[in-house]
């Protein structure tokens, strides 16, 4: 088996509910998706990047992995198009007592579903309409696809929680939709919070679109949280 990585280094998790833990990301190469705010575009290409055999890839991890690192985030690019390799390398990370994390957009749950069980902490990313991420005769799908893996890792009892991207382009009304359809799949004691994550340098929502959206989450989840990137603040990778 093959993988193909971009890039691996240790560096501070500035987003979600894990923010602040001292973080070796395995990056892996390609993305088909388009998010307008992407902020790892080199990552996009599926020949950017390297080929390595998956025990080299593990090798690689073992390398770069530091004394006191909390967790392993396999990233991207997009995780999930080589999810057989995710689901070797998670392994490979388990056996060594290091908790793993995914950092998906959840975009097929039979593929999710396939490396789940070697993940430990589980971001759900819902994607909005305005993000581009697919056009709009496909965004009712991408919805079900990510709905069917919050179901997954609510069943699974994993260590879940949901993160969504705004930005100054984010509705009101699909996003009150979006919560709906979430909130009859879970209830709140189901996760381990919410996450309403700005975008930056691009289409910025003001503090006040925040917090309109703040209000909205707040009756199905009180604590829901706005976390901007705190890796773009410090500068790190």
């Amino acid at each position: 088996m093959k993988v193909r990585l971009f890039e691996i280094f240790t560096s501070v998790e500035g987003e979600g509910i894990l923010y602040g833990t001292k973080t070796l990301f395995v990056r892996l190469a390609g993305c088909p998706f388009t998010c307008f705010y992407c902020d790892t575009v080199d990552a996009l290409p599926l020949d950017s990047g390297k080929e390595y055999a998956i025990e080299e890839a593990c090798g690689l991890i073992d390398k770069e992995l530091q004394d006191k690192t909390f967790k392993v985030n396999f990233t991207g690019g997009e995780p999930l198009i080589q999810h057989d390799a995710v689901a070797e390398m998670a392994k490979h990370v388990q056996s060594l007592k290091i908790p793993t994390y995914l950092e998906s957009a959840c975009f097929d749950s039979n593929k999710f579903s396939h490396v789940l069980p070697f993940i430990d902490y589980v971001k759900i990313e819902f994607k909005t309409v305005d993000s581009n991420f697919v056009d709009s005769k496909h965004y009712p799908n991408l919805i079900e696809n990510t709905l069917d893996c919050l179901r997954y890792c609510v069943s699974s009892k994993k260590i879940t929680y949901i993160k969504v991207v705004v930005s100054s382009k984010t509705k009101v009304e699909p996003f009150k939709k979006l919560l709906t359809d979430i909130f009859k799949v879970v209830s709140k004691e189901d996760l381990a919070g919410f996450i309403i994550q700005p975008t930056y340098g691009i289409s910025e929502p003001s503090l006040e679109h925040l917090l309109n959206l703040y209000d909205l989450v707040h009756p199905y989840y009180n604590y829901v949280r706005i976390i901007p990137q705190l890796q773009k603040l410090m500068g790190a990778p």
